[in-house]
Formats: structure tokens, C-alpha cells, sequence
């Protein structure tokens, strides 16, 4: 299940998708977040997801990969979709003891599914095609006003992607923890909810040694490096729009103009 974690891994590619300006994929993840969460119908949803399906087949991502990152959130859909499911309004369709299925229930169900599965993917697209070192360059250049408000701009930018590249890495160390504890006997499958909790006790604590150790060898090389923070620092790779952002930037527009369209009338 861990192996199964995808966030924050960067797949390099030569796409027209992994050349945008990493300015433009975030502005353009907000405006399908906010598109998403204006969709009301099934041709809203439809017109979303046919986006998204758009942007994987031009960035050469394995529809697998996508499909495989939802895996670990197999179980918060699943509570979602029934949470929707059997508190829905209407006559009810299905009726046993205090649960009832109704065809808004199940209309409520199989939409707020298909939302946080689109959320997830769109969303991971973004680390999928863009690689730490632009993300942090664009996130930088967004908050870039925050700075006359003396906010640390770059640092958090900075900061989020670093935490964002190193969730595969200790993915990869929890998942080489368990293994080995496994082979020295260990159990994490049997017994009730507290027996597991005490369980994860001999991974947890090598895990947060392996985290700071990590951490310190970081800030050490950083060091080594001259690394002082934003101010004064120039950059490899300017960032400059090409014509392929404005398009994409148009894109984004449309599809945001037609789901609200298509909220008008309920679709």
C-alpha cells in the first residue's frame, strides 16, 4: 500500500504539459479545483474529467499511475461514498431499520466519489510534471507581493517543496522499516485497533531518527553550498510565458466558463 503513494514524485518528460511555466500549472490546478467544486451535474463532472483525461494523454502519464494513486485513499472514499449514500433526502427507493437509500443519495454518492477522485488526480498531476526545483521557482513568483509585507516568501516556497520531495523518500524508508521488522517477527496485521497502534511504535521511532537525520544532512550540504535565502539570488532559468501558457491560460478559462454554464441550468 505504501509502494502505492505517489505525491510528490516527478516523472521528467518532454511534454507540452512538463514545458509550461510552473506559474501557469498553478494557477491553472486553482481554477480546476474551484471548477470542480462548482460542478453540480453529470455534464459539469463530465466536462472536468474530460479535461483532466486531456492534460494525462498530453503529458504521457500512464493512466495506471493515476489510477494507482488513489489506492490509498480506497477507504475514505468508500466512508464518503456511503456517508452520501444513506443521508439522502427523498421518497427512499431502499429502506432497512434508520438507513435509507434515496435517488438523491445515490446521485450525492456517486458524485462527491467522482470529485475527490478528480480532486486527487489533478491535483498530483501537478508534482507529476513539474519538478521541485520549477515549483518552487513558480510558488516563489506567485507570493512574490507577499514580500513587502516582509513575508518570507522564498523560504516557504522552499520549505513546501522540500517537504513535497521528501514524502517518497520516507515512503520508501517506512516501507524498508516494515520489511525488516517483519523479518525480525513482527506483527502489524493481527489483533484489534491499540495492538496495531503499539505496533507502529518500532517503525515510528527509526522512522523520525531517519527523518532527522536526513533533515541535518540537508541543512548541512545547504550550508556547504552558501545557502542564505532569497535575497540576492539569481536563477539558472528565468521564468518567461510562451504562447503555450496564454493557450493553456484561455483553456482553463473555458473550462471554468462552461461549468458555470452548465451549473445555470443544473447539468
Amino acid at each position: 500500500m505504501l509502494k502505492d503513494v505517489t505525491l510528490g514524485q516527478y516523472f521528467p518528460g518532454e511534454t507540452s504539459v512538463h514545458k509550461l511555466d510552473p506559474r501557469t500549472k498553478l494557477v491553472l490546478v486553482i481554477v480546476y479545483i474551484v471548477a470542480l467544486f462548482l460542478a453540480k451535474g453529470a455534464a459539469s463532472y463530465a466536462l472536468v474529467a474530460a479535461c483532466l483525461l486531456a492534460v494525462i494523454g498530453i503529458s504521457k502519464i500512464h493512466l495506471k499511475v493515476i489510477v494507482k494513486s488513489l489506492k490509498p485513499l480506497l477507504l475514505i472514499i468508500v466512508l464518503t461514498a456511503l456517508l452520501n449514500l444513506f443521508y439522502g433526502s427523498g421518497e427512499p427507493l431502499v429502506q432497512f431499520w434508520i438507513f435509507k437509500i434515496t435517488k438523491q443519495g445515490i446521485e450525492n454518492a456517486v458524485f462527491m466519489v467522482l470529485r475527490i477522485a478528480l480532486l486527487v488526480a489533478g491535483t498530483f498531476m501537478l508534482t507529476y510534471t513539474t519538478s521541485p526545483i520549477a515549483l518552487t521557482d513558480g510558488l516563489e513568483s506567485l507570493l512574490g507581493p507577499l514580500k513587502k509585507l516582509g513575508a518570507p516568501v522564498h523560504e516557504l516556497a522552499m520549505m513546501m517543496c522540500i517537504a513535497l520531495r521528501f514524502i517518497p523518500t520516507l515512503i520508501e524508508e517506512t516501507d524498508k522499516i516494515m520489511s525488516a521488522q517483519k523479518a525480525r517477527g513482527a506483527d502489524f496485521e493481527s489483533g484489534n485497533l491499540i495492538s496495531r497502534a503499539r505496533a507502529l511504535i518500532p517503525i515510528l521511532v527509526p522512522l523520525f531518527i531517519s527523518a532527522f537525520r536526513r533533515a541535518d544532512e540537508l541543512a548541512t550540504a545547504m550550508e556547504c553550498r552558501c545557502y542564505h535565502g532569497g535575497d540576492g539570488r539569481t536563477k539558472l532559468h528565468e521564468l518567461r510565458y510562451a504562447r503555450r501558457d496564454w493557450t493553456a491560460y484561455i483553456l482553463g478559462a473555458c473550462m471554468l466558463a462552461g461549468v458555470i454554464v452548465l451549473r445555470q441550468f443544473g447539468l
